[in-house]
């Protein structure tokens, strides 16, 4: 500790003592001027909980993102890296800590990773950074091939997973979109405990069966009487699309490539303005 600091942090489950100046944290930080003020200084209350000086226990904070709010306390600038960025993120909207946040964000958008895209996507998303948020899915649909192959794909929320889907620039052929989301309801279900048709009606709605072709749905449907991810009436929607050679009573934007789409022969029917 340095010669007069006057509070103490116990962080993680390391229990990592981290020392600090009471005036510095109040002083810039609202969210530590009133955990601090829980315990005024100099007080000889005996019922008061917690004594001046602390330890003010944070067990559910990583010592190293701790480390790196307290340093942007002190010195208005922070050493971030890309195991921490997201959690020093997530502190800095609980702390109310724009500065922070904006340093985190210019970070997580310069240093973004197939690995992350998704993760950070999802933290854009909860925490309402609509500029990160949009970074992430231009990111996404650039390698999207890579990017529906990670961890991070899989713990998407459905919400989110779904406005990923929406997009017309994914560089990945539907087909492949569709195993991605199967492999994510499978997991999904497992972890919430919900059957797959549940957890996946918001996703599947995105998917552009029309897109696929008639033998392609022939092994969809097979797959489809395992797990029943995909409504039966969806697989028949596109099986009509086929039968009148156009979207018809399919929303339009089912019927439309994306950028990452194999061209396949009836294509050229569901898109009447297709060149």
């Amino acid at each position: 500790p340095s010669p007069r600091s006057d509070v103490m942090f116990v962080v993680g489950q390391e229990q990592q003592k981290v020392f600090a100046h009471r005036c510095v944290l109040a002083c810039r930080c609202q969210a530590f001027r009133g955990m601090l003020s829980q315990a005024p200084v100099g007080s000889q209350d005996s019922s008061s909980t917690v004594p001046p000086q602390g330890p003010f226990i944070l067990g559910n904070v990583q010592p190293e993102v701790f480390l790196a709010v307290i340093e942007f306390l002190y010195t208005n600038s922070v050493t971030l890296n890309s195991h921490i960025a997201l959690e020093v993120l997530t502190s800095s909207v609980e702390y109310g800590l724009q500065d922070l946040c904006k340093l985190c964000v210019k970070f997580i958008k310069d240093t973004l990773s197939v690995e992350q895209a998704c993760e950070a996507l999802q933290a854009a998303v909860t925490y309402g950074q609509v500029d990160l948020q949009q970074h992430c899915l231009a990111f996404i649909e650039g390698c999207t091939a890579a990017v529906v192959q990670t961890q991070g794909f899989r713990e998407l929320s459905d919400v989110v997973l779904a406005r990923v889907l929406r997009s017309d620039r994914l560089a990945v052929d539907e087909l492949d979109l569709v195993q991605a989301v199967r492999e994510w309801a499978h997991v999904n279900s497992a972890v919430l405990e919900r059957s797959v048709p549940e957890v996946a009606a918001l996703p599947v709605r995105e998917l552009r069966l029309p897109l696929l072709a008639p033998s392609e749905l022939v092994t969809l449907e097979t797959y489809n009487q395992q797990d029943l991810l995909i409504p039966v009436e969806n697989i028949a929607a596109a099986w009509r699309a086929h039968a009148l050679r156009k979207g018809s009573g399919v929303p339009s934007r089912l019927c439309r490539p994306r950028r990452g789409t194999r061209p396949r022969d009836h294509h050229r029917h569901l898109e009447p303005h297709a060149k």
